[in-house]
Formats: C-alpha cells, sequence, structure tokens
C-alpha cells in the first residue's frame, strides 16, 4: 500500500521518511578508486536542463525538476515538481574538484577522499617525573 514507507523501514534510517519529506528520490554512497561516490534515481530527466549539482563546503546539493509533459494523462504514477537531496561529505572540497555524469537514469557525482594524515602525537610528561613541580594538591 506505501511502498515507500516499506522501504524507508529497510533503509538505515539515514534520512527522513518520504512520506514526511514530500518530493525525493534514492541514493547510493560509497567510496571507490580514493573517490567519494553519490549516486542518484532520476530518471527521464535532462541532465541540461533538469538537473543542478551544487557543493558549498561540506553540503552537496541536487536539485532536479521534472516537468509533466502530458497535458491531461488519463492515470499517473509519476512524481512532478521539484527535487532536491542534500548530501553531507566527509570533509570540504574544491568545486573544481567535483565531477558529475548523468547515464541511463542515474546521476553519479564523485568527490575526491582526503585521506587525513594520524595526526601528530602530543607527548605526556609524567609530573612525578618533572623536577621542581609541586605535587597536585587535590583534595
Amino acid at each position: 500500500m506505501f511502498p515507500e514507507l516499506a522501504d524507508w523501514l529497510e533503509s538505515r534510517w539515514t534520512v527522513p521518511p518520504p512520506f514526511l519529506t514530500g518530493q525525493v528520490f534514492r541514493l547510493e554512497e560509497s567510496v571507490r578508486d580514493d573517490r567519494y561516490v553519490i549516486r542518484a534515481e532520476l530518471p527521464g530527466l535532462d541532465p541540461e536542463n533538469d538537473i543542478e549539482v551544487t557543493v558549498d563546503g561540506r553540503v552537496l546539493t541536487i536539485r532536479a525538476e521534472r516537468r509533466q509533459q502530458d497535458q491531461e494523462p488519463s492515470r499517473s504514477e509519476f512524481r512532478y515538481g521539484s527535487l532536491a537531496r542534500e548530501v553531507r561529505l566527509p570533509a570540504r572540497v574544491d568545486p573544481a574538484d567535483v565531477a558529475a555524469r548523468y547515464d541511463n537514469g542515474v546521476l553519479e557525482v564523485s568527490v575526491p577522499v582526503v585521506v587525513k594524515p594520524e595526526g601528530t602525537r602530543i607527548p605526556v610528561q609524567d609530573a612525578d617525573a618533572v623536577p621542581g613541580q609541586p605535587p597536585d594538591q587535590a583534595g
């Protein structure tokens, strides 16, 4: 009866349920060849006129608009109108490093994966080993 609800209940609940958000589309996220890849299910759209991808800091936004072509279909389950999703990226990216490709109804957006160094180790001093330091007077 409500296929979107069943899909949402089977998902990892990373997004609000579709019945609360109105018009949404499905996403896949993965890491492939040192790139973070987001795939969006957007069939039947013209990538040049109907799809917009933007990046602002760590947020990637995909906007799409599906326009009704038939004036009065006798019955339709298609969703028309504006669609939008935001994806939080693992790190800030330069928009020049983002690649987007539309093929067979699937938009694929990839950004480089930033490998962070292990960090800098901070030495921890033993208070008993430091000469001239008064002992901790907590208590």
